[in-house]
This record gives structure tokens, C-alpha cells and sequence, in this order.
């Protein structure tokens, strides 16, 4: 019997944790969900600098290192 509590406890515990965190969750109203979409699209935009000019820099050197041919 022990060793079935030592398996059932945790999932019991992680069910308990699980139904308190969706009761507390609630629907985003206009103003938060306006506001996480602006900063997820400012992340996306950010990535995409970041890769186009990382990109833009090692070109060139790889063209170097390899040899233009």
C-alpha cells in the first residue's frame, strides 16, 4: 500500500496544483490582449533584426573563409 501512495501522492498533488491555477486564470480583457499582442510583435520584429543583420555580417566573412568562387 505504501508504494501505491508513494505513485498516487504526487499525481494527487499535481491535480490539486493544476485545478487551483485554472480557477485562477482568467479571460484577458481588450486592453491586455492588445497589449500582448503589440509585445509579441515587437519580440518578432526585434528576432527578425537581430538574425537579418547576424546574417548580413557572416555572409560576407564566410565568402571570405570559403572563397569566392
Amino acid at each position: 500500500m505504501d508504494a501505491i501512495d508513494s505513485v498516487v501522492d504526487p499525481l494527487r498533488d499535481f491535480a490539486k496544483d493544476s485545478i487551483r491555477v485554472v480557477n485562477r486564470c482568467h479571460k484577458p480583457d481588450c486592453k491586455e490582449f492588445t497589449k500582448l499582442v503589440v509585445c509579441t510583435a515587437i519580440g518578432f520584429v526585434v528576432m527578425g533584426f537581430v538574425v537579418f543583420f547576424v546574417k548580413l555580417i557572416f555572409i560576407p566573412i564566410n565568402n571570405i573563409i570559403v572563397g569566392a568562387t
